[in-house]
């Protein structure tokens, strides 16, 4: 008897045999409906996929995950295909374009800066200052020099550092006053003495005081000016011309919202402070007098010996013989007392005895009647 895995074999290898007899006569190929495929080719041609360009060389580089090929596309050396076309540039890694393509955008300049130019003023940017505490300021220059229209150059001496606003305040001020203003010295105008400009402190450098402006980046002490031919014009020297010193008290008040100078208080006796301190209805402060200049004192040596004065010796010989005749005199004088008799006592030989005797007690007050007295203070009531 034939088992049933027999039977099941054997119609399993007859099933099996005509597939293989279609692959060898059609080549190896498996047997397909042809006549149906042919006609569905006819119907609906297929059309060709087209391909995307290539990258070309001057394209930014690309970012993201895009930018990192995957790790099998590496090519011999270790270096990722095409690497050089994703970056833009021969031999660059494509993480160092990513870090410049994330780096931060340049700031823009503020419209101050883009005005004080070269021409106006000799005035670098500098990083903005935060801290300590609200000290500090953005859009911050060191004013290193004043540029005049005939581009003569007056320097703050030392450098000074501040905000765009106040720098340009400074610019104008020197080219539009302290130019003219030298000229009727005799003299351009060299240098400004900066006494201070930007420090974190309080007013007045007192500690725990309001801010001051200093600390804000937002003004400027100034001692005075220095003319082309050395001489320095100190601004609360008294010495000075009244009308200089005036003149100059109202250009600074003009340019600037704070003015402090001698007489504002003990803090402004030897410069003069200048800033931009905004306030409500623009509110403005200029306190400086314009003292009177000092009245000449008598010298406290003395006066130079006049030529026609007597010789030296000549002089200290007439105070001796004026020193002889004194002392003659008083000599003679007392010659004088000596010869008087002695009949009468001295003074003080009086005055002895009378005080050798006792004095006799002073007489007692008589008594009063009681009815007298009572008498005498009902008169008085």
């Amino acid at each position: 008897m034939v088992s049933v895995a027999a039977v099941t074999i054997a119609l399993s290898w007859l099933m099996a045999a005509p597939p293989a007899a279609a692959r060898s006569r059609d080549g190896g190929q498996p047997h397909t409906h042809a006549g149906f495929e042919s006609a569905a080719r006819r119907d609906h041609p297929v059309a060709a996929v087209p391909m995307p360009q290539p990258r070309p060389d001057t394209a930014p580089p690309r970012t993201g995950a895009k930018a990192n090929p995957p790790a099998d596309s590496a090519d011999g050396a270790g270096r990722p295909a095409n690497s050089d076309k994703e970056t833009g540039e021969p031999g660059k890694q494509p993480s160092e374009a990513n870090r410049e393509a994330k780096a931060p955008p340049a700031p823009q300049l503020s419209a101050c800066r883009q005005a004080l130019t070269e021409e106006i003023a000799i005035a670098p940017s500098i990083p903005p200052i935060k801290g300590p505490g609200a000290c500090g300021g953005d859009d911050l220059v060191r004013l290193e020099a004043v540029v005049l229209p005939d581009k003569r150059r007056v320097a703050l001496t030392p450098a000074a550092t501040m905000r765009c606003t106040m720098a340009t305040a400074v610019a104008n001020w020197v080219r539009s006053d302290l130019v003219p203003l030298a000229a009727r010295l005799g003299s351009p105008i060299a240098a400004l003495d900066n006494y201070d400009s930007y420090q974190c402190r309080g007013r007045n450098n007192i500690a725990g005081a309001q801010m001051s402006e200093h600390g804000r980046a937002n003004a400027l002490d100034v001692r005075g000016f220095k003319l082309a031919d050395g001489r320095m014009i100190e601004l609360t020297d008294r010495t000075q011309p009244r009308d200089l010193r005036e003149t100059v008290l109202h250009s600074v008040c003009t340019y600037f919202t704070t003015v402090l100078g001698p007489d504002s208080d003990w803090y402004h006796e030897d410069h003069i402070h200048l800033d931009l301190a905004e306030r409500r209805s623009n509110y403005r402060i200029c306190q400086w007098d314009v003292l009177d200049p000092l009245p000449k004192v008598a010298p406290l040596m003395p006066a130079v010996r006049p030529d026609d004065a007597p010789p030296r010796e000549t002089a200290e010989a007439d105070e001796a013989g004026k020193g002889g005749k004194a002392a003659a005199r008083t000599g003679s004088s007392g010659a004088a007392e000596a010869e008087k008799p002695n009949s009468e006592p001295a003074p003080s030989d009086a005055a002895e005895a009378d005080d050798s005797e006792p004095a006799a007690p002073a007489p007692a007050p008589p008594p009063v009647h009681p009815k007298a007295s009572k008498k005498k203070h009902k008169s008085r009531s």
